[in-house]
């Protein structure tokens, strides 16, 4: 039969797509690592993997494996989740992955306070765009998600924990009314400045905006708010800022924060994991302790 490490090496490979790395990140030598990869083909009696000089490619059945393989071992690892927390809830290790736009200006205050309400949770942080961690959690590579909702995945669960709102952020010129409420419909005049693709915060904003000419977008590319703030300080545009931002982000009286009219638009900040996961419990504690921690 198939051993679960020679499920975990094929995964390696079909992720890495390089014989080096892949043993690298299962830290076993290359050698080792072929080695297992072939025992498992003839285990099975078909080959999985086409090799040629320098490359390789994964057959049909191949492909085929690693997603049956996949699903084999997230239930493994679920399975022994269950048991180690049955007996010991909120202990072990907790592999978080968090938004950019989100853990600068949450996680400096929510770390201490998991520090202080689960100190038994050994905590493993993982900050990377939207699509890219919901890949991770559905791998089995992260157990938790904190980020914007919503998730339309299946197999995903979801616990909603708190809105953040929009504000304007636009360059502070003399005479600038701050108690001003802004029409969102204006914004399709003002030059935009969003974050580059993969940000789903530039989604929200695109579907805020809906209205606004798009050659009139900022499209430079940044990867940060600290960048784009520090741009519209200097009259390139304006932009949406999430206001737990707020703190980290405006600091001189170059920029003007302007609130919408009602209802003022928001995001929704939540927690995301895999529906089959036996740590739900846990999950929702964490939620209810940064849900208090916000107000």
């Amino acid at each position: 039969m198939p051993t679960l490490k020679q499920l975990r090496y094929l995964q390696a490979l079909a992720r890495e797509r390089n014989f080096a790395r892949a043993a690298a990140s299962c830290h076993v030598s290359q050698p080792a690592l072929s080695m297992q990869i072939k025992e498992l083909e003839a285990e099975l009696g078909t080959p999985l993997v086409e090799r040629s000089r320098g490359t390789f490619s994964l057959t049909p059945v191949g492909r085929e494996v690693v997603q049956r393989a996949r699903q084999i071992l997230i239930a493994t690892d679920d399975l022994v989740a269950y048991a180690r927390h049955a007996a010991r809830p909120m202990s072990g290790q907790l592999r978080l992955g968090v938004i950019p736009t989100i853990a600068p200006y949450l996680l400096p205050r929510a770390l201490p306070l998991m520090r202080e309400r689960f100190p038994e949770i050994a905590l493993e942080l993982r900050e990377a765009h939207t699509l890219a961690l919901l890949d991770e959690l559905s791998d089995g590579s992260l157990d938790l998600l904190l980020m914007s909702m919503p998730v339309e995945i299946a197999g995903i669960d979801t616990l909603p924990l708190f809105d953040d709102r929009f504000l304007l952020a636009v360059q502070t010129t003399p005479g600038i009314d701050e108690r001003r409420r802004v029409d969102p419909a204006s914004l399709a005049s003002e030059r935009l400045l969003l974050l580059s693709e993969g940000h789903c915060l530039r989604d929200q904003a695109l579907a805020l905006c809906r209205h606004a000419d798009r050659e009139a977008l900022g499209e430079l590319g940044a990867t940060s708010l600290a960048t784009i703030v520090q741009m519209v300080a200097n009259g390139l545009g304006t932009t949406l800022l999430p206001e737990m931002a707020v703190d980290a982000e405006i600091r001189d009286n170059r920029i003007t924060l302007l609130r919408f009219q009602d209802p003022e638009p928001v995001r929704t900040i939540g927690l995301a994991w895999r529906r089959a996961s036996s740590r739900r419990r846990e999950f929702v504690m964490i939620g209810e302790a940064l849900r208090e921690l916000v107000g």
